[in-house]
């Protein structure tokens, strides 16, 4: 068992001059859950290297944060993540993408990734994302040309989410609209910002940082439990 965790490299918004990337506690909190089961794990991002981390989510107090963030390996794994030519899907049962807003400008179209999650799928694994990391399944198909997400029930990052954020004009689409376009049954919290995931077979997924810790136990819960 082996799991492959996807980050961005992208930080810059449309106008802002504050820079995105990594939401942390996305990958440290999912994370949190696989290290109990000892799971080995590699980082990956589309262009590999260096994956930026959002500054507004390493000024939480956040212990799982602070745990992973000086934990030398993870940190060597983020410094220095893959690229994805360097992946063999088949060494992995699971891929799952983080969020952050860096995520919607270089998930979408990286065909190589959606290569990687097709393989894994389709080859019995888990396939795991989180807030706007989810938008690295927009475009996904299966070998059958089929999109991974239709007609499965999803969660993500939500449309009223984005908009308290005052980040509607910032960022390339709207995750929630661009799913339900994909035809993915989507789902949310009534109340915004709280954990919540959506579980769809071998598919799960969370709706914003919150739910990262969620998507990391259901996964273990599937993987190890049934």
């Amino acid at each position: 068992m082996r799991a492959l965790i996807v980050c961005t490299n992208h930080t810059e918004y449309k106008t802002k001059s504050e820079k995105t990337g990594l939401w942390l506690s996305e990958a440290t909190h999912f994370y949190d859950e696989l290290s109990d089961n000892e799971l080995p794990y590699d980082i990956v991002s589309p262009k590999g290297g260096k994956v930026p981390i959002d500054e507004r989510s390493l000024k939480r107090k956040d212990n799982t944060n602070d745990k992973w963030y000086h934990n030398p390996e993870f940190r060597a794994k983020l410094e220095n993540s893959l690229k994805p030519e360097e992946i063999t899907p088949s060494d992995y049962q699971l891929i799952y993408f983080t969020g952050g807003h860096g995520t919607m400008w270089d998930f979408p179209d990286n065909e190589r990734l959606q290569a990687i999650t097709r393989q894994i799928y389709e080859s019995g694994g888990m396939v795991a994302a989180v807030c706007h990391g989810v938008g690295g399944l927009l475009k996904t198909r299966l070998s059958d040309g089929s999109l991974l997400i239709e007609n499965r029930q999803i969660t993500g990052f939500a449309n009223i989410e984005e908009k308290l954020l005052g980040l509607t004009d910032e960022v390339p689409f709207l995750l929630e609209d661009e799913l339900r376009k994909q035809k993915a049954v989507y789902r949310k919290s009534i109340i915004p910002f709280l954990p919540f995931i959506e579980v769809d077979e071998r598919l799960v997924t969370g709706q914003n940082p919150l739910s990262a810790r969620k998507v990391g136990k259901k996964v273990m819960e599937e993987m190890f439990e049934k």
